[in-house]
């Protein structure tokens, strides 16, 4: 299936989560938001999220500094 992650096309197989969307970009344990075709997923619901064919994955990681 193609699914497009923070603009940029990935071609998953089999039955993917969201939470598998953004462990492909992340592993930080906090700071991070999904959403799924605009929508904010609230991170409860990552692994029982599924994502389908053509679906708009944003991920997003909160940064420190200055």
């Amino acid at each position: 299936m193609q699914v497009t992650i923070n603009g940029r096309p990935h071609q998953l197989t089999g039955d993917v989560s969201l939470a598998h969307a953004v462990a492909l970009l992340t592993s930080a344990p906090a700071g991070v938001a999904a959403a799924v075709n605009g929508t904010v997923v609230r991170r409860a619901s990552w692994d029982t999220t599924p994502l389908a064919e053509g679906d708009d994955v944003e991920v997003l990681t909160a940064v420190q500094g200055g």
